[in-house]
């Protein structure tokens, strides 16, 4: 088998590279470097010579504020980079997983949602990973939408290494706590993902790992583990006004991947503890 990752250098992209290779499985990871994904032609070109049996496609522009301002790059990324690869797919009848978001949904209420819910985008980055998530379900049977939220990986920027920059200068911070999902580990996300190229059970999943938190919870734990005396106060989202509006409720049921005989991820407090031995 063979599979081509796109966002090689990001912090999913680059965890899927690893668990591919690990499993003796041929991966090819591109970046922009390598693969325009708005350029059609050098879509086709890189897929297609290639010719994998299916493609990861992690890369997408999720500068969530700067999105509201940019919005013809963030959809040309987005939504047309998508079209893009799923041509290709379509054209090479090979699999498509495409990583979604959190973000599609309104973010209302206090249950979680459920993979075939309606989705209603607040911000830019939302609507086009919405747009993103219609090109792959108009164009291919073959796909995989995996919506995930509140990722951290060793490569690149994230939450939990904002927080840790912050405690080394800072005694007291103020973090949000209306806000609730789950936190995502990029490298149990990308063990999932490879599980599933392995099958044909297609269709719309939640992945992130188990158990619900705010963000105000999350950092309190991040500090907690750490071992940084640190002290955080809960404050609600509207003390931090942001251009892009976040939804209150990530709250995302996973019961499909139980359904279907996938693995769920291990709990986010154990996730935090392996990534943090990785990066500290």
């Amino acid at each position: 088998m063979k599979v081509l990752v796109t966002g090689v250098k990001g912090q999913l992209g680059y965890d899927v590279v690893n668990e591919l290779t690990k499993r003796g499985i041929e991966a090819v990871g591109v970046d922009i470097q390598e693969m325009d994904i708005t350029d059609a032609a050098s879509v086709e070109k890189v897929i297609g010579e290639a010719a994998p049996d299916a493609v990861v496609h992690c890369a997408a522009y999720t500068a969530v504020d700067a999105a509201e301002d940019n919005v013809e790059i963030c959809r040309k990324v987005n939504a047309d980079g998508t079209q893009n690869i799923a041509n290709v797919c379509k054209k090479l009848d090979c699999k498509m997983v495409y990583i979604s978001t959190d973000y599609v949904f309104d973010g209302e209420g206090t249950r979680p949602w459920e993979p075939e819910d309606e989705r209603h985008p607040l911000n830019v980055y939302g609507q086009t990973k919405y747009e993103g998530e219609l090109a792959v379900q108009n164009t291919l049977e073959k796909y995989f939408i995996v919506r995930i939220s509140w990722v951290f990986g060793v490569n690149g920027k994230n939450f939990i290494k904002t927080m840790l920059n912050l405690g080394k200068t800072h005694d007291h911070l103020t973090v949000v706590n209306d806000q609730f999902g789950s936190p995502t580990y990029t490298y149990d996300l990308a063990r999932l993902l490879v599980d599933m190229i392995l099958t044909d059970k297609y269709g719309i999943y939640h992945a992130t790992n188990e158990g619900i938190c705010n963000w105000y919870e999350f950092a309190c734990e991040i500090f907690r583990q750490a071992g940084m005396k640190v002290d955080v106060a809960p404050v609600p989202a509207s003390e931090y006004p942001t251009k892009a509006k976040r939804p209150e409720n990530s709250r995302m049921s996973k019961a499909k991947l139980t359904e279907n005989g996938f693995v769920r991820l291990p709990s986010w407090q154990d996730a935090l503890e392996r990534y943090l031995k990785e990066i500290l």
